[in-house]
């Protein structure tokens, strides 16, 4: 099978970074087809509850935060033959990344495992289950 438009879910994290190297070993196997295209995203969830004040804070951080995390993944990219796009949304994680999949009509997902205990899991819910059980494409979790 063969992906063009690729979608990392990247928050930072050393899962996340696994992701990301998933994908570009992925986008190399995909070149037969033409340059495949990797969209990285990431997701800002908002305080709670929202204090105006400080979810501008919090999104301020966090956004600072991914871009200087984007400029080492185009750095890393630099010399690859593929088109890398990044995004920072503001909202529930797996909502927006299963929202934008289905915008960009990504052919696969690939997401970072976090490493979370059952009861944090249990807590907090779990992004890749959620993506993986709404998404309308692949969705592959990297360990």
């Amino acid at each position: 099978m063969m992906f063009q438009k690729i979608l990392v879910a990247f928050d930072g994290s050393e899962g996340s970074w696994k992701a990301f190297d998933f994908a570009l070993e992925l986008s190399a196997l995909c070149k037969k087809n033409g340059y495949p295209e990797i969209y990285v995203l990431s997701v800002v969830r908002p305080p709670e509850p929202i204090e105006i004040v400080e979810m501008e804070a919090v999104i301020d951080a966090a956004t600072t935060h991914y871009e200087e995390q984007f400029r080492k993944i185009a750095a890393k990219v630099k010399d690859k033959d593929l088109v890398l796009h990044t995004d920072i949304l503001t909202g529930n994680p797996a909502d927006q990344i299963v929202r934008y999949v289905s915008e960009t009509k990504c052919d696969v997902v690939i997401l970072g495992h976090r490493g979370k205990s059952r009861v944090e899991d249990w807590l907090l819910g779990s992004v890749p289950k959620r993506v993986s059980s709404y998404a309308p494409c692949h969705v592959i979790i990297v360990k």
